[in-house]
């Protein structure tokens, strides 16, 4: 009798440990899905789900087709194919007078017209310089984006942004290798379209926090 009962009371408090179980268990995935939110919803106070839309294969198809369609970004840009000149002024310190060099430039679409190739070419100190820079419009994005290598250096510049139509300019921002402290810094590019004949870019470069103007070239497009 004593046996039973203590068999019993066992099987009450085996019963009892496995929902005890059960129940932490089911309140630790609780609280671990409650907490896979958005750290900026969480600032906010809103939720937002981070799923991807789910699409049918029509919308996905009229998506490729408008991604690789040239639209009136690069409508614009095939406007500036042809030969240019460009004077390029570059500042090694903040306060020192800018160097000067003439050089040339030669645009023209690539790629279905999605893409403009800009080759450059001049002379600096003595010193043969030649240059490739890339520039595109993410029709999906909704920016530019723009490439940049040279002679002078081993390295790729990547930067993109938004054009502002107000101004006529391109906004660009990236990273690029200090050539002196091999570091990566921050550096930003603006391209102003004065008119069909000219056009502005300047370049800024941040050392330390503090942001410095480092190249402006203007370019005049030549017969």
């Amino acid at each position: 009798m004593i046996l039973s009962k203590q068999n019993n009371m066992k099987q009450k408090l085996s019963i009892f440990c496995a929902a005890a179980l059960l129940l932490a268990a089911c309140n630790n995935e609780k609280k671990t899905e409650e907490g896979k939110t958005n750290p900026e919803a969480t600032a906010t106070g809103e939720v937002k789900k981070e799923t991807a839309p789910v699409l049918d294969s029509a919308t996905k198809m009229q998506n490729m087709i408008a991604y690789g369609t040239p639209g009136a970004m690069h409508k614009m840009m095939a406007s500036w194919d042809g030969n240019w000149s460009s004077e390029v002024k570059f500042w090694m310190a903040p306060d020192a007078p800018p160097s000067t060099m003439q050089s040339k430039a030669v645009n023209k679409m690539i790629n279905n017209g999605l893409i403009q190739l800009s080759t450059h070419t001049g002379s600096w100190d003595g010193m043969p310089f030649n240059g490739v820079s890339q520039t595109g419009y993410d029709n999906h994005r909704g920016i530019f984006w723009s490439t940049w290598y040279d002679n002078f250096g081993s390295g790729l510049m990547y930067c993109e942004g938004p054009w502002d139509e107000a101004t006529k300019t391109i906004n660009l921002k990236g990273k690029m290798t200090d050539p002196e402290s091999k570091q990566q810094i921050e550096f930003r590019e603006t391209m102003k379209i004065v008119d069909d004949n000219t056009q502005v870019m300047e370049q800024y470069i941040t050392h330390d926090g503090k942001e410095m103007k480092s190249m402006e070239i203007t370019f005049k497009r030549t017969k």
